[in-house]
């Protein structure tokens, strides 16, 4: 059924429009004659209404914006929001789009932009838009109450258009395709099947090409300015600066102010790797010693200035920042020499251990080996190795430490189950920040919530219990029993001394082969593999 009618007014027509968008919002009306465009805003998004341009367009093939200042029209407004350059009243009807060309009321919610037209027009439609630009950044500040006047005069005005016939805002719409074949012959419905086949799979193929890995990427643009701020202060900007370094330090060749982004990053990387630059070596020389001996010859591995510590070595310490530059900075060649070194392979008990502790009792000289305990990943690893369920699998997806859930909040709840998915090396594992797992974030793990140069280093009762009595600690040491009992069988001392030379590399002493002879007979063997474990020489290094 069709029912016709007489065309009601703007505000009594049913609202079937788009609702209104950032981007060009077009009101069609009537041809009519016009000297005077008003645009009245009665309700925004949210603070005063933003418009970045509003067009009038004469009606005919001919068709062309009229609006224009450049085609001598002016624009007046009922205010305009003071102190900001990009937001004029002369830009609304300067050809230009986006945030940066735009005029803003000085009223919250409210105001108008009204263009007198170099003479009378015949117009049929305005085109008004908030934030115009290819990639549209701002969607605040939208229109979403609005009427549109005109008037020959600029004192009798006639309504023409307005928000009452479109859609609410907040509406969000979906699109469909109906496509049916009834009432068409045979062979032309058979036709009509095979092209939408066809439609379907060009679609498809469409989306899969345009379907792209979202990634988050920074904007190549040119830098600001930087300026010297009076005393600090960011409110006191004095004289522009170039793009440098710390002079202090090691100066490097004077950059114009105006140098692109890509010098100026190719300056600051060859200033860091410079050879007379004297801070990137010795600090990176520093780090790997610090892991190779739980402290650094400095040991404040990220503050080598007055506020932190005097190195012990200092010559030592410039030896190796050489030795680590002259070889291609290769961290290998550093690793070799530092774990060859007689230093490094000394023993952490020498003959004479009571003057030594007497003279230097935190082993800071390096008069012996400093015995230190292992870190959280290296003793989940060590475990692992000895219970012969460690995989060496590299790359690919990590592992989680905790459960599964499909909550709309993630919640962190400890595995107490693991398989072989979960028995891999502890790099690999899924690092949540400010979460730790229930066992090894007990060995002064680092949450990964902030920043940790150097470790702390605890001894607490929640350590020992957690190695002793955690579902992991259990199911590890039955798979080191069976892996004891699979490599020498069922003689009880044959069985410990397999479990010593995996644990510790070494065999038992007399004392200890008896003693855990008897707690294997009374215990079984998983109570031996459980008491290794938590014992100072496996979670120790001496």
């Amino acid at each position: 059924m069709l029912v016709l009618q007489e065309e009601p007014s703007p505000q009594d027509r049913p609202a079937l429009r788009l609702p209104v968008s950032r981007r060009a919002n077009v009101e069609r009306f009537s041809a009519i004659e016009a000297g005077f465009v008003r645009f009245t805003v009665e309700e925004t998004t949210q603070l005063q209404p933003c418009l970045d341009e509003l067009e009038v367009f004469s009606a005919g093939p001919d068709s062309r914006n009229v609006a224009l200042a450049s085609a001598g029209a002016t624009a007046t407004s009922s205010s305009t929001l003071p102190g900001y350059a990009i937001h004029q009243l002369k830009h609304v009807n300067d050809g230009l789009y986006g945030n940066d060309h735009s005029w803003i009321s000085n009223e919250n919610g409210r105001g108008w932009v009204q263009l007198k037209l170099a003479k009378p027009t015949r117009i049929d439609r305005v085109v008004w838009s908030r934030d115009r630009e290819n990639v549209p950044r701002y969607n605040d500040r939208l229109p979403t109450k609005y009427r549109v006047e005109v008037s020959l005069d600029g004192t009798a005005w006639t309504r023409v258009a307005g928000h009452e016939d479109r859609l609410p805002q907040t509406l969000k719409l979906t699109a469909g395709t109906l496509a049916t074949s009834t009432g068409l012959p045979v062979a032309e419905a058979a036709r009509f099947q095979k092209l939408q086949a066809q439609r379907k799979q060009l679609e498809k193929a469409i989306t899969e090409a345009e379907t792209a890995p979202v990634v988050y990427a920074g904007i190549f643009g040119k830098p600001g300015e930087t300026r010297r701020f009076q005393r600090g202060d960011v409110t006191q900007p004095r004289e522009e600066v170039a793009p440098g370094v710390v002079t202090a330090l090691h100066p490097i060749a004077p950059l114009p102010m105006d140098a692109p982004d890509p010098q100026r990053r190719l300056a600051l990387a060859d200033w860091i790797v410079d050879r007379q630059n004297p801070l990137t070596a010795r600090v990176m020389a520093n780090r790997i010693w610090h892991y190779h001996f739980g402290t650094g010859l400095v040991d404040t591995p990220s503050d080598f200035g007055v506020n932190g510590s005097r190195p012990t070595h200092p010559e030592l310490l410039d030896w190796l920042a050489r030795e680590f530059v002259n070889n291609g900075w290769s961290i290998k060649h550093l690793h070799r020499i530092i774990v060859l070194s007689q230093t490094y392979r000394q023993s952490s008990s020498p003959p004479d251990m009571a003057a030594g502790m007497a003279r230097d009792a935190q082993t800071r000289l390096l008069w012996r080996f400093p015995p230190r305990r292992l870190e959280a990943e290296v003793l989940r690893d060590t475990i692992l190795s000895a219970s012969n369920k460690l995989s060496l699998r590299m790359g690919g997806p990590g592992f989680d430490l905790f459960e599964p859930n499909t909550n709309y909040v993630k919640v962190y709840n400890s595995k107490s189950e693991f398989g072989p998915d979960d028995f891999r090396r502890m790099i690999y594992q899924h690092k949540p920040r400010v979460q730790l797992d229930n066992v090894f974030g007990a060995f002064d793990c680092p949450d990964a919530g902030q920043i940790a140069p150097r470790r702390n280093v605890s001894t607490t009762p929640l350590q020992a219990l957690s190695l002793l009595n955690s579902t992991f600690a259990l199911e590890q040491a039955g798979f080191f029993a069976a892996r004891v009992v699979s490599d020498a069988g069922n003689n009880p001392s044959a069985q410990v001394d397999r479990a010593f030379q995996v644990a510790f590399n070494r065999g038992p002493s007399v004392e200890e082969a008896a003693a855990a002879t008897e707690l294997v007979s009374q215990h079984g063997l998983p109570s031996l593999c459980r008491a290794l474990i938590n014992s100072n020489e496996f979670i120790q290094i001496f």
